[in-house]
C-alpha cells in the first residue's frame, strides 16, 4: 500500500510533554513506513527534544521527517516544587497555556499543504484541540484525536462525566477506581475542559493500546462514543531495540547491565513529569540498599517547560551512599534510554510512576511493575496494571498518597517483586502477555486488521 497515487499527507500536533512528545514520534515512524509523509509540528524546543530523546530505534530515521518549528511568545519555565501538595506538574503550565499560539502557524502550515495533497490528515494529541480548531474551515482536511492515555483511564473519565450510565459488559467495580482527587491542579482541569471543547469536529480517535491489552475497555470506548470511529494501534514503541545507535554507541547503563544476571535487575524512574522531596528520596534511597537487589535508578527533578535552558536541582542522596550500593546499584542523574534498558534481559522489574508510556514500554517488554503513581492518569493506570491485568504490585497505594513511603515499604516491595514465588509467578505472567503482545503484530492478526483500518480509511 503506496502512498504516491493517493497523495495524502499526515501532520501531528504533539502535546508539549516528553510521554506526548514520544508517543506521537513513534506514531509518525509507524505511518511513515506506509510510504506517507509526515510533518510533525511544535515549537522549535519542544521538537529539539523529541529528536534528541529518540530511543529504541535509528536516531537516524527522524531525518525523513518534516519537522516544523513555530514560534510561541516567551513563557516562564520555574523549576518544580517538590513539596507541593499536588504532584501534578503545575510549574509545566506556563508552557502548556503558550501552545494556544500554536493555532496560526499551524492553521497556515495546513492551509499551505491542503493545496499539494489530495487529502491533509491531522493526528492531534487531545490536549490540543484548540490549535488544530480551524480544521473544519481548509479544504480536503480532517483529524483525528490521539489520547495519550490507557482506554481504562478515558473510559472512566468518560463515563464519570456522562453521570455513570449503564454499560453492557462486565468492568472493574467502581470501588476498585481511584478518584481523580489530586491527580491534576484547577488550572489544568479547566486546559482539559478547553481542549475537549474542540474534539466533536474529530473524524475519530487514536489510542497507543491493544486489543489484546485492553480490548474490553477499547470496545466500551466504542459503545460510549458510537458516533467516532476508534482504532487501537498500539503498540507504537518499537518491540525490537538496536544493540547500538548509528553512531555505534550506547549508554553506559547498557555496558553495566550486560555484566548482570537475567532478571536480576530492578529499574526505578519516575518519568519526567515527578518530583520527589528530599525525605522521600532518602527513604527510597534507604529501602533500595537494604534490600539487596541490584538497581538501577534514574534519579532526576521533573522536566521544565525548556529542558535546555535554566538550572537542575540535584536530588541529595544519603552521605556516602553510592559508595555504599557500587557492587548493587547505579544511580544515573542524567536522561536515560527506558526501552532499551527495559528491553535488556538483566532486568526483572520496574519500579514506575505508571505514566501511559511507560506501562507500554514495560508491558510490551514483558517487566513486571511496581506500582507508584504521582498524579495524573497515573492512579488508575497503577489499578490496570495490578489488579485487572495482574502485571504487577502496588508500592504507594493512592489512598494514602500524602503519606511517605518508608524505607521498610520500599524494602519489602522489592523484595517481593524481585525475590520471591509471587514476583517469579508476576514475571511468568507478563511475559506471557508481551507474548500475546507481539503475537498480535503477526500477519492477519489484530494489530495489523487495526493499521490496515486505519490506512485504508486515510487513504480513500
Amino acid at each position: 500500500m503506496t502512498n504516491q497515487e493517493n497523495s495524502v499527507i499526515v501532520v501531528m500536533v504533539p502535546f508539549p510533554a516528553q510521554g506526548h512528545l514520544n508517543q506521537l514520534l513513534h506514531l509518525s515512524r509507524i505511518i511513515l513506513s506506509y510510504g506517507i509523509p509526515v510533518h510533525y509540528v511544535g515549537t522549535s524546543t519542544h521538537n529539539r527534544q523529541a529528536k534528541v530523546r529518540v530511543h529504541g530505534w535509528d536516531p537516524v530515521a527522524v531525518a525523513s521527517f518534516h519537522f516544523h518549528d513555530c514560534q510561541v511568545p516567551p513563557f516562564a519555565s520555574p523549576p518544580p516544587n517538590p513539596n507541593a501538595a499536588i504532584k501534578f506538574p503545575s510549574h509545566l503550565q506556563p508552557c502548556f497555556d503558550a501552545c494556544h499560539h500554536l493555532c496560526k502557524p499551524v492553521t497556515e502550515l495546513l492551509r499551505m499543504l491542503s493545496l499539494q495533497a489530495k487529502k491533509v490528515v491531522i493526528i492531534h494529541d487531545s490536549m490540543m484541540g484548540s490549535v488544530v480548531q480551524d480544521v473544519g474551515s481548509i479544504p480536503s482536511t480532517e483529524s483525528y484525536a490521539f489520547h495519550t492515555v490507557s482506554a481504562f483511564s478515558l473510559f472512566f473519565y468518560l463515563w464519570e462525566s456522562a453521570g455513570k450510565p449503564q454499560v453492557n459488559a462486565e468492568m472493574l467495580g467502581e470501588n476498585d477506581v481511584p478518584s481523580l482527587e489530586g491527580c491534576f491542579t484547577e488550572d489544568f482541569l479547566e486546559f482539559i475542559a478547553l481542549q475537549h471543547r474542540y474534539l466533536n469536529v474529530t473524524s475519530g480517535s487514536i489510542y497507543n493500546t491493544s486489543e489484546v491489552i485492553e480490548g474490553t475497555y477499547v470496545e466500551l470506548l466504542r459503545q460510549h462514543m458510537k458516533e467516532k470511529q476508534h482504532w487501537a494501534l498500539g503498540p507504537f514503541n518499537p518491540l525490537k531495540v538496536p544493540e547500538k545507535n548509528s553512531c555505534g554507541s550506547r549508554h553506559y547503563c547498557l555496558e553495566w547491565l550486560d555484566k548482570q544476571a537475567m532478571n536480576s535487575v530492578l529499574y526505578v524512574s519516575f518519568g519526567t513529569t515527578t518530583t520527589m522531596g528530599d525525605e522521600q528520596i532518602q527513604e527510597l534511597a534507604i529501602g533500595l540498599r537494604r534490600s539487596n537487589q541490584k538497581f538501577i535508578w534514574v534519579l532526576r527533578d521533573a522536566d521544565t517547560g525548556d529542558v535546555f535552558n535554566g538550572e537542575v536541582r540535584r536530588p541529595e542522596l544519603p552521605m556516602g551512599y553510592q559508595d555504599s550500593v557500587k557492587d548493587k546499584g547505579l544511580v544515573v542523574r542524567d536522561w536515560a534510554p527506558q526501552l532499551e534498558i527495559l528491553a535488556h534481559p538483566a532486568i526483572g522489574g520496574f519500579v514506575s510512576h505508571c505514566g501511559w508510556n511507560s506501562c507500554m514500554e514495560s508491558i510490551t517488554m514483558g517487566v513486571p511493575i511496581g506500582a507508584w503513581p504521582a498524579h495524573s492518569d497515573q492512579p488508575r493506570n497503577a489499578v490496570l496494571i495490578t489488579k485487572l491485568l495482574k502485571l504487577g504490585i502496588t508500592i504507594k497505594d493512592w489512598a494514602r498518597r500524602d503519606e511517605v513511603v518508608t524505607a521498610a515499604v520500599v524494602e519489602d516491595a522489592v523484595k517481593r517483586l524481585m525475590a520471591s514465588e509471587e514476583g517469579d509467578e508476576i514475571r511468568k505472567r507478563a511475559a506471557e502477555v508481551s507474548g500475546a503482545v507481539r503475537q498480535s503484530l503477526a500477519e492477519g492478526e489484530v494489530y495489523r486488521k487495526e493499521w490496515d483500518s486505519f490506512i485504508t480509511h486515510i487513504i480513500r
